[in-house]
């Protein structure tokens, strides 16, 4: 892994820190929900830091180029967060499906006492 490869995880690393740290205190992202983003940056910084986890891994899985296990390891967990949001959603919708519904008998049932 390339010094300039290492100051870039490191430096998106802080940025990111940053970015979530500005929206929580603008309210706009719940801490909850930050943990995510927060362990991903660490992880950045932690492969960064110490590239002897990327080169043990590498070569582990076979992967010859440490910043290819890098970007797989990235892309995985960004996969993984994409799954876990999809679930979110899906769950969200029902919801919003049964409180619609559940608005649409109260205003019938409103509606025939007029």
């Amino acid at each position: 892994m390339t010094p300039a490869f290492r100051i870039l995880l490191i430096l998106a690393a802080v940025l990111s820190f940053m970015f979530m740290i500005s929206n929580i205190r603008r309210s706009r992202l719940r801490i909850s929900d930050s943990i995510f983003w927060f362990l991903f940056a660490a992880l950045l910084i932690l492969l960064a830091v110490f590239p002897q986890i990327a080169y043990f891994f590498g070569g582990l899985l076979g992967i010859i180029s440490t910043v290819n296990l890098v970007f797989l390891v990235i892309i995985a967990l960004l996969l993984f967060r994409v799954f876990t949001l999809t679930l979110r959603v899906s769950e969200l919708d029902g919801k919003i499906e049964e409180l619609a519904q559940t608005i649409a008998l109260k205003n019938m049932k409103d509606n025939e006492k007029e």
